[in-house]
């Protein structure tokens, strides 16, 4: 523990389904999965309070806490399971063995958690040392390659705190199937080991493909980059890139009587001919406001040519396609089922005095064209999004309020404090629920320290409008 913000481990170990409680089982990747294998893993950290020893955690919180998660694994047994990665022109898939296990670290840490989990700008390092990290990829004899689809890790602050890191690939899971294992996991932790909250129907996850459609050939293109991504990859690594190591991390709060004033100030703001029936919902409130934000912060870097106000700047969203498609899909269904929301807009429009009235009506159409449109976006999804990123100019929001991340009770208290690491890669925000403010909406991002204080200044300048 050469730095005061370094974790001990502990103990490594692996913690599977209760034994011969889930056949062998192969599931199919679709159209709605396959794009995700080039992303990197999916990086979380709940931080809890807990006012014990170590000692305590390691005789007492532990057993419950791996036995809840061998329970929950049984329903949600991809996420032990394999991701197997042929080569052309063999298909991808999840595959799940009897014994198949998820790796668990216990580590200790004496690092002053209040400053790693405040809200204020902090060195993004402060939190690497509390990420679970997947085990490394394998290769079989027949050139399959293999990786292990998700890891977690729980750091133990003596009389403090706990934080549970969780990694895995989205391919396997988007955040509304995730947070799902997650909040079972932690329904059978406070249950201490219960898993009767599992038992009804309507809370199992469910996992047959059979339902989807792909009357477009989306699978087919999804394919094709799949070969060329697996193709590509060196042998031994996985996709990761290196993270940025001069940012800072910092998170925003938006009231809901702070959402309320936004609301009514860019109604006003927009024409009544110029809503065109168009809702500006709190998602819409602070999807724009950020995004101007951002815009407004990183200007001086993005470009120091000032002529170039007719530059499209792109803000990307996921929609949860669920119940939005031709073959609507159960709400607990477990893999992906997102389609990408893309809008785009002008630097000089964004930059104006009503940017945040041009980005607020250009985010709610798409959503509202999404609600009965969303498969058309996932069948344009691999040109609008080559598109985007060829720009250079673009930002993406994951997360949501609906997800509930703030829930997640396995039996010490609702969260203090939910991170999202893989933010680190930039280009991205997240959104969730306020935790003390019931409407409100939490924003976390990174930037460099330059561009924090501008968006900050900023932040601050656009509450002052409405008000």
């Amino acid at each position: 523990m050469d730095s005061p913000y370094a974790a001990k481990i502990l103990d490594n170990i692996h913690v599977s389904a209760p034994a011969g409680s889930v056949p062998t089982t192969t599931l199919p990747l679709t159209y709605f999965d396959i794009p995700w294998f080039p992303c990197a893993p999916m990086q979380s950290l709940f931080f809890y309070e807990y006012p014990h020893p170590t000692s305590h955690f390691m005789q007492t919180t532990l057993p419950t806490l791996k036995q809840s998660l061998s329970l929950t694994l049984q329903h949600f047994f991809p996420l032990a399971a394999k991701l197997v990665c042929p080569p052309p022109p063999l298909e991808p898939n999840i595959l799940y063995t009897d014994g198949d296990s998820v790796p668990l670290t216990i580590a200790e840490s004496a690092a002053d958690v209040n400053h790693i989990k405040a809200n204020y700008a902090r060195d993004i390092k402060l939190l690497h040392p509390f990420v679970s990290l997947l085990p490394p990829s394998t290769m079989s004899s027949h050139g399959i390659r293999v990786l292990p689809i998700m890891a977690l890790k729980v750091t133990v602050f003596p009389n403090a705190a706990i934080c549970i890191g969780m990694a895995h690939y989205h391919v396997a899971a988007d955040g509304s199937a995730f947070m799902h294992f997650v909040r079972s996991w932690s329904s059978v932790c406070k249950s201490k080991g219960n898993s009767t909250c599992l038992d009804y129907v309507s809370q199992r996850p469910s996992h047959s493909r059979d339902a989807i459609k792909d009357p477009a050939g989306c699978n087919d293109v999804a394919l094709k980059g799949y070969w060329n991504w697996v193709s590509s990859w060196r042998e031994n690594l996985g996709p990761t890139k290196e993270m940025p190591m001069d940012k800072v991390r910092a998170s925003f709060a938006l009231t809901r009587a702070q959402i309320e004033k936004l609301k009514q100030w860019l109604t006003t703001q927009c024409n009544g001919n110029d809503l065109e029936g168009l809702h500006i919902s709190t998602f819409v409130v602070a999807c724009s406001m950020m995004w101007i934000c951002m815009v407004k912060s990183q200007e001086s870097e993005i470009s120091a040519n000032c002529h170039d106000d007719d530059k499209f700047y792109y803000f990307l969203f996921a929609v949860d396609c669920r119940s939005r498609i031709e073959f609507p899909l159960p709400v607990t269904y477990f893999g992906n089922c997102l389609a990408p929301g893309i809008v785009r807009a002008k630097k000089g429009e964004l930059m104006g005095e009503s940017g945040i009235v041009t980005a607020a009506k250009a985010i709610a159409r798409k959503v509202k064209e999404m609600e009965s449109g969303a498969l058309k976006e996932v069948e344009k999804g691999p040109s609008n999004l080559e598109e985007m990123l060829a720009s250079g100019h673009y930002l993406g929001v994951s997360g949501s309020p609906k997800l509930g991340i703030y829930g997640m009770d396995f039996g010490w208290g609702r969260p203090t404090k939910v991170e999202f690491v893989h933010l680190d890669d930039g280009g991205s925000l997240s959104l969730a629920e306020c935790r003390d403010e019931p409407g409100g909406i939490e924003v976390s991002l990174v930037l460099s320290k330059d561009q924090m204080d501008s968006f900050t200044a900023h932040f601050g300048e656009s509450l002052r409008k409405a008000f």
